[in-house]
């Protein structure tokens, strides 16, 4: 048995946010039904295409083990339909602008009439406040929550991650919402909202530069690379290249084949009780007990010589060599790995983080897989429904009308083109 089967999802969402938390719950066995536009659907079907009039590696990897419904809510049989699936569901997930559901004639106390016990997920760009209006996409979600202004190099402008923090990120809030509202309305027996802006989620993922910055009123932050250097600090939390964010000094270094290969790098962490092993690792076993280089306060000024003597030797040998000779020492240390080298990784096929889909229309092609391994819920990924796939199965199966009925609503034209 799946951990959420029987739950009936309404995903009314789009892009990527709202889809990464649905199909979230999808893996772990909800039945999801994707609500989309008749004959556009989803706009990410249509984004950043590969192969002409199929859909896109964005909407298949975002929109798994889900079924397809199109429907035209601004016609009366459409709206209908819409009310039926609500008073049939558990969950409704929306991630339109602020007042759409509103405005489309089904505001929550609506929604409750119809269903008391549902629960209404929404995600929108920011919460309660000036810019709660505003519309939001990955990277503004980024900058607005403070990833931004954090990421970088000291002497140059802010810079975005190319991990979807803001998206994704807010997903995968809004999905614990949603598992959280479903166990309390076990006891309660009743519905409620559940919200996730993108601004918090970013905000929740900074949060040890949030505590940097209270940090910083006390005092310099003495493992940032630039206190080291004599570089004064300013009144907020400064960029800080690849210094480590957890106390122990850190940072990215070359490695052999560098000068043609991009990601031919090791992340480094000078952990204080392994110390000496670094020393012998790297043939300097005269910092062990040297005053200047024994304590990891005295070497907070020398770390910019300390990394530079550690590259000298990482260059000597491959991302991989010196994982393997860190590792077995307890060296904190890993491999940059590219999306090249992640795609080829048998290991994270094996434990289903990359699967291979089977698509229809596309063939085969690589997506992720669930991150969250469940020992007595196994995840299936399947591939992601054609545009309104499961139109008859969804309207005669879970809404349980009749041949007469399904005909009058294909030819109101609710369903898309009469």
């Amino acid at each position: 048995m799946k951990a959420l089967q029987g739950i009936k999802i309404l995903d009314f969402t789009h892009v990527q946010s709202g889809p990464t938390c649905t199909q979230l719950l999808a893996w772990f066995g909800a039945d999801v039904i994707k609500l989309e536009r008749p004959g556009i659907g989803d706009a990410t079907r249509s984004q950043l295409r590969d192969i002409d009039n199929v859909d896109s590696l964005y909407f298949t990897m975002l929109n798994h083990n889900k079924k397809s419904i199109t429907l035209n809510t601004k016609t009366a049989e459409g709206k209908k339909v819409l009310e039926d699936l609500i008073a049939k569901s558990d969950v409704m997930v929306e991630n339109f602008s602020p007042g759409a559901l509103d405005r489309m004639g089904f505001p929550w106390e609506y929604i409750q009439k119809l269903n008391d016990k549902i629960i209404v997920a929404s995600i929108k760009g920011f919460g309660p406040g000036p810019y709660e209006d505003c519309k939001v996409y990955e990277n503004i979600a980024q900058c607005t929550g403070g990833a931004a202004a954090t990421t970088g190099f000291l002497d140059g402008p802010p810079l975005v991650t190319g991990a979807q923090i803001g998206d994704s990120g807010t997903g995968l809030h809004l999905a614990l919402g949603i598992v959280t509202a479903l166990f309390q309305r076990e006891k309660t027996k009743k519905g409620q909202k559940v919200s996730a802006s993108m601004q918090d989620g970013v905000i929740n993922l900074c949060r040890v530069k949030l505590r940097d910055q209270q940090r910083l009123e006390k005092g310099p932050l003495t493992e940032y690379s630039q206190y080291g250097k004599g570089i004064p600090f300013g009144t907020s939390t400064p960029r800080a290249g690849n210094d480590s964010g957890g106390g122990q000094p850190g940072w990215i270094l070359k490695c052999k084949g560098w000068e043609n290969d991009p990601n031919s790098y090791v992340y480094f962490i000078t952990q204080a009780p392994v110390w000496e092993k670094i020393c012998k690792l790297i043939n300097k076993l005269e910092w062990v007990n040297d005053k200047g280089y024994s304590t990891p306060a005295s070497r907070l000024d020398k770390l910019t010589e300390i990394f530079e003597t550690i590259e000298d030797w990482t260059k000597t040998k491959t991302k991989y060599e010196v994982t393997e000779l860190c590792d077995p020492e307890g060296i904190p240390c890993g491999p940059i790995l590219s999306m090249k080298e992640i795609s080829e990784d048998q290991s994270l096929r094996d434990t289903g983080t990359i699967v291979e889909i089977d698509h229809p229309e596309r063939g085969k092609y690589l997506s992720v897989g669930c991150p969250i391994k469940l020992s007595e819920s196994p995840v299936d990924v399947e591939r992601s429904p054609l545009l309104g796939e499961h139109n008859i199965e969804i309207l005669q199966d879970l809404l349980g009308y009749n041949e007469d009925k399904i005909n009058l609503i294909q030819s109101s034209g609710a369903l898309g083109d009469k």
